[in-house]
């Protein structure tokens, strides 16, 4: 392996602050159902005082041909790139507690260098916590309050909740290779994945990303500001129930899926029950459910897509 150093470019203004308590990731293109992860850095970014204070080196991990850049067209020219951009960023959160946000595409190529050089700055800059945040497409409706799965690298940094999941086999992505990685090193790594409803994983659900904050300052101590996307989120949801109300129809299939994630919470606790389908065959299936509605809602107009601009 190549040095890892050679990667990126780093300021003395990111040793200055060491040690830093937290650093999150939220690097897109991988899976992040409602753009939770997208939302939720564009949030702190935007909400929090912010230095950039890394770099790193685009070309060694972007696949262009894969993922291809916009470019603008005006006239008889072109007039601008939007380069991909990985890059490490110094908060202060709202107590002045400095904190770590890495974000920018999901690295294409090179993932272990990256996973190697990502440990490096934790432990060079006396990280004591890492933080993988995202949105991940469930059968769950969106008249719920969000719910999180959790995974770590310790059980003892994780709340006691019922699992959700079981044990499955997913494609990887870096996220997860950079927690597996920080475990294996001894360091605490963990992961916030907020459950959307999967008819609107393909839409801006920012209640998914204030529940990502919430969650975060919860397990990290850090004093987050949630208001604007708990703004966002009341606005979506207004506007997903208009279009809910204006069929019967489709006013069933969010039911189905309120019985179903009902019966699943009643019955976690005692069956530590591993899915969110209550009883097999006694309900649709989450694809039935999901095609109906998502249909349904393509033809009520334009959603947000995700705007994975430069960060």
């Amino acid at each position: 392996m190549r040095d890892p150093h050679e990667l990126y470019d780093i300021s003395a203004e990111a040793y200055g602050a060491a040690p830093v308590p937290v650093l999150v990731h939220a690097l897109h293109g991988g899976m992040d159902a409602g753009h939770a992860g997208t939302l939720l850095a564009r949030h702190l970014l935007d909400a929090l005082p912010r230095q950039r204070v890394a770099t790193f080196e685009a070309d060694e991990l972007v696949d262009y041909r894969s993922r291809r850049p916009a470019m603008t067209f005006a006239d008889w020219r072109f007039t601008e790139y939007e380069a991909p951009v990985v890059a490490l960023d110094l908060l202060r959160d709202d107590e002045g507690t400095p904190l770590l946000l890495l974000h920018g595409p999901e690295p294409d190529l090179q993932w272990e260098r990256f996973a190697e050089a990502v440990v490096g700055l934790v432990e060079d800059l006396g990280v004591e916590r890492t933080v993988g945040v995202q949105g991940i497409p469930m059968a769950v409706p969106h008249t719920r309050p969000t719910s999180v799965t959790t995974h770590a690298t310790r059980g003892e940094l994780l709340d006691a909740r019922p699992h959700m999941l079981g044990q499955i086999q997913i494609p990887g992505s870096i996220s997860a290779l950079l927690e597996l990685r920080l475990g294996e090193r001894g360091h605490d790594a963990l992961g916030f994945a907020a459950n959307v409803p999967h008819y609107l994983s393909q839409s801006h659900y920012p209640q998914a990303a204030a529940e990502l904050v919430r969650q975060l300052a919860a397990h990290t101590g850090l004093a987050l500001p949630v208001g604007s996307l708990e703004a966002a989120a009341a606005e979506t949801a207004a506007q997903v129930e208009q279009q809910v109300a204006a069929s019967a129809e489709v006013g069933a299939v969010v039911r189905a899926l309120e019985q179903q994630y009902d019966a699943f919470v009643e019955a976690s606790p005692q069956q530590n029950q591993a899915t969110l389908l209550a009883e097999p065959g006694a309900l649709p299936t989450a694809d039935e459910l999901g095609a109906e509605l998502e249909a349904f809602l393509a033809e009520q107009g334009p959603e947000q897509q995700d705007g994975d601009g430069q960060d």
